[in-house]
């Protein structure tokens, strides 16, 4: 058994996703066999986590804060490579980094944030839907990827997407929606390369 101050660490390793009591328990017990700067080190790291990476003003995702005076923004959004008329609408950070690992996406993306879901009580009127469409505007979008995940509120979400996208955008910009080839009920985070590559690909 875990002294009391061992046990709390522990608890709150336990608050993180994919981590048990007996996860929790190992990655305490490893640290006390480590050095003592090993945990000092993540201490510190932990303590500073908020101060250098904030949301990116433009599309949601996680920025590293070089110069607090300049608005933080990310790798993608500030990559000249990146085709600004191609835009992907996500639900999530962890769906936007597993597309990026497909490699199939070109241009930039958007993070809701959140996923229409009428049992957690979240609406349409909570997606920051007036900042996507000025970021549509800013950015003169030809195309908007909708890539939410293929679950039940993913399927809602882009259903209401491509409903308030088409009646308020140009008709030369194009809404399409990735295509199948995800399982349905599953997160993007945890697809393979190939198959969200191919999802891109074979959009709708």
């Amino acid at each position: 058994m875990l002294p009391r101050h061992a046990r709390a660490i522990a608890r709150l390793l336990e608050r993180l996703p994919g981590v048990g009591e007996r996860t929790a328990a190992r990655y305490v017990l490893h640290l006390l066999g480590e050095p003592p700067a090993l945990s000092e080190a993540l201490g510190q790291a932990l303590v500073e986590l908020h101060a250098h990476v904030k949301p990116c003003v433009r599309c949601g995702n996680l920025a590293e804060v070089e110069d607090e005076s300049l608005p933080p923004t990310c790798e993608v959004c500030a990559d000249p490579r990146r085709d600004p008329a191609l835009l992907c609408v996500v639900a999530r950070v962890q769906d936007l980094s597993a597309i990026e690992r497909s490699g199939a996406m070109r241009g930039r993306y958007f993070v809701l944030g959140k996923l229409v879901s009428p049992l957690e009580g979240i609406g349409p009127d909570d997606l920051p839907l007036e900042q996507l469409r000025e970021r549509i505007r800013e950015d003169g979008v030809r195309e908007i990827i909708v890539a939410t995940p293929p679950s039940v509120d993913g399927e809602a979400t882009a259903l209401l997407l491509a409903r308030e996208l088409g009646s308020l955008t140009e008709p030369s910009v194009k809404v399409s929606r990735i295509a199948s080839g995800v399982p349905h009920g599953s997160d993007l985070e945890y697809a393979d390369q190939v198959t969200l590559g191919r999802a891109i690909a074979g959009r709708r």
